[in-house]
């Protein structure tokens, strides 16, 4: 557009966004949070998009405000929703050296693109209408894929890099070995509590609530049966009203101290067997069978 066809309104609404454009994009360099840095991002990107629009640009600057701040930005609040907010700045370099290795190479960016910028020649503005002669969406394909297409292939190889960084970034090694079920059925024999797994919240109480402790079968309510999130939250009241009356056992689901392990049925406790005498867990879980077979012809 020609400098005497531009009216006052649309100066001084083109600087009212350049400096939103700035303070947004300021935002996102140096907010600490990252959703305060995402509203960064989406005050730059709109503020864009409305330039775009204004200097009658009106599919470009749609593409903006739609790609940019609608996909990216919903894209970027994901990755804040899954990952969480809560950051701390690690003062620990990974690398050695790499902070002023990063700091060196800007500044030698800084100067090569000034230089750069310096000894361009910049042509005559022809006006809005010479340049959209054929339309603003056919003008921008021809200037991408025809005159800017090495640089439109180099940012698409950026991009593509960029994501493989991510990758490797996000790639973490597991500091323990991964848990087999065989170790996990083994210390759950030898603990000798919720062989079965434990009880879900509601089970055999007076409420299906998931804030509602189970009961165990002599009545006494099971606190390990509610999430330990609301336990957290502190929305447990009071796990022992739960309790039935006349009933004498502990609130974790284990039997009270006073109680004899011969007035325990058969499978209360993996621990105590029915004689009363403890029960020593298997070593290897896969010997059992070997043992049960020697000891049944040895009675033959």
């Amino acid at each position: 557009m020609t400098p005497d066809r531009i009216d006052g309104m649309e100066v001084g609404l083109f600087w009212v966004l350049a400096i939103v454009a700035v303070m947004g994009a300021l935002g996102l360099l140096f907010a600490r949070k990252a959703v305060h840095a995402a509203m960064g991002m989406a005050m730059t990107m709109i503020s864009l998009g409305v330039i775009y629009i204004v200097q009658r640009a009106e599919f470009v600057g749609i593409i903006q405000i739609f790609v940019y701040s609608g996909a990216v930005m919903m894209l970027f609040l994901f990755v804040v929703m899954l990952v969480g907010v809560d950051a701390s700045d690690s003062t620990v370099e990974t690398l050695r050296g790499q902070r002023v290795w990063a700091f060196g190479l800007g500044a030698l960016f800084v100067v090569v693109a000034t230089v750069a910028l310096a000894q361009v020649s910049w042509p005559q503005a022809v006006g809005l209408e010479a340049v959209q002669a054929e339309g603003s969406v056919t003008a921008l394909a021809r200037e991408i894929f025809e005159r800017q297409v090495l640089t439109f292939e180099t940012l698409g190889a950026l991009l593509v890099i960029a994501v493989m960084g991510a990758m490797v970034l996000a790639h973490r090694e597991r500091l323990t070995p991964r848990r087999t079920q065989r170790e996990t059925s083994r210390d759950k024999l030898r603990s000798g509590q919720w062989l079965a797994g434990k009880p879900n919240p509601g089970v055999y109480a007076r409420h299906n609530a998931a804030d509602t402790p189970a009961l165990a079968p002599d009545g006494s309510p099971i606190e390990e049966s509610v999430p330990r999130v609301l336990v957290a939250r502190g929305q447990v009241t009071n796990p022992a009203e739960y309790r039935l009356a006349g009933s004498t056992g502990r609130a974790d689901g284990q039997p009270p101290a006073e109680q004899s392990p011969q007035d325990l049925p058969s499978g209360t406790n993996a621990a105590v067997d029915n004689r009363g005498h403890d029960v020593e867990p298997e070593a290897d879980l896969g010997d059992s069978g070997q043992g049960t077979d020697e000891q049944g012809r040895g009675e033959h």
